[in-house]
């Protein structure tokens, strides 16, 4: 399974995205066995129930993600007395 968590590091998967986030994060080393834990559980699933499984996709990971990070941001920043709010996309990132 972890020699499969390696492969699937280098696709466009949700897998992949996950591996590439905790590579970065901890090592090369550390992050495949997050991955293949999860390689491993599809299958057996995939055994017990007949399951199939169908890759939600890389994009689909990084924006989950991005959300889980964004809600924890907003609750941690709202006991301070702030409230985030996303600036729009042409917005000019420039502190002046």
């Amino acid at each position: 399974m972890r020699l499969a968590a390696v492969t699937i590091g280098r696709s466009d998967t949700a897998l992949g995205a996950l591996y590439r986030r905790l590579a970065a994060r901890a090592g090369k080393a550390k992050a495949v066995t997050a991955p293949a834990r999860k390689i491993a559980v599809l299958f057996y699933t995939t055994l017990q129930r007949g399951m199939t499984y169908k890759d939600p996709g890389a994009s689909h990971y990084k924006e989950r993600y991005r959300n889980r990070v964004l809600g924890k941001l907003k609750r941690r920043a709202k006991p301070f007395g702030y409230d985030l709010q996303e600036l729009p996309p042409d917005a000019d990132m420039a502190v002046s």
